[in-house]
């Protein structure tokens, strides 16, 4: 995950400066520069609509009793988007999009689900506690039987009165 994170925080600055550079050798500097101002604006816009609608969505959730998931899930995803809108060039802008715009989010929110599972999976596998088969450190509620680690002595305890 690290190698990852390096990886982008690397690659996506310098895509990102080809890519203008390409854009602007095709339409001219002061166009793209326009065109990236207008990317903005539209980001702008579209996030706050989305991030209004989420935010009553939430409260819907709240207020009709229910775990808010998937609204949730769409704020994050709507923060995430904005996050990138705000960068400049275009590939963020593209994935910044995605991520906000109600079309494409759904299949976003699909895609996060799954690659947070496999990280709590991963994560989970990975836990001094994994051979236990507990889930947390807090012990076993009474009476529940499962893997236990080393050798089990069976035996009878004998108490000795001292004063006899």
């Amino acid at each position: 995950m690290r190698l990852l994170l390096f990886l982008a925080f690397l690659v996506v600055p310098v895509l990102e400066i080809w890519l203008l550079i390409q854009v602007g050798s095709v339409i001219g500097g002061w166009t793209t520069v326009a065109l990236l101002l207008a990317d903005s604006l539209l980001g702008a816009w579209i996030v706050r609509r989305e991030g209004r609608k989420a935010w009553a969505a939430l409260r819907d959730g709240v207020a009709a009793g229910r775990i808010p998931d998937r609204e949730l899930a769409d704020g994050a995803l709507i923060v995430a988007g904005g996050t990138l809108l705000l960068a400049p060039g275009f590939l963020t802008d593209i994935v910044g999009f995605a991520l906000v715009l109600p079309f494409t989010r759904p299949f976003m929110r699909s895609l996060a689900t799954w690659f947070f599972a496999r990280r709590v999976k991963t994560l989970a596998a990975s836990s001094p506690y994994a051979n236990l088969g507990m889930p947390f450190p807090a012990g076993r509620p009474e009476g529940q039987e499962g893997p236990q680690s080393g050798k089990v002595v069976h035996g009878e305890v004998i108490s000795e009165d001292r004063d006899a």
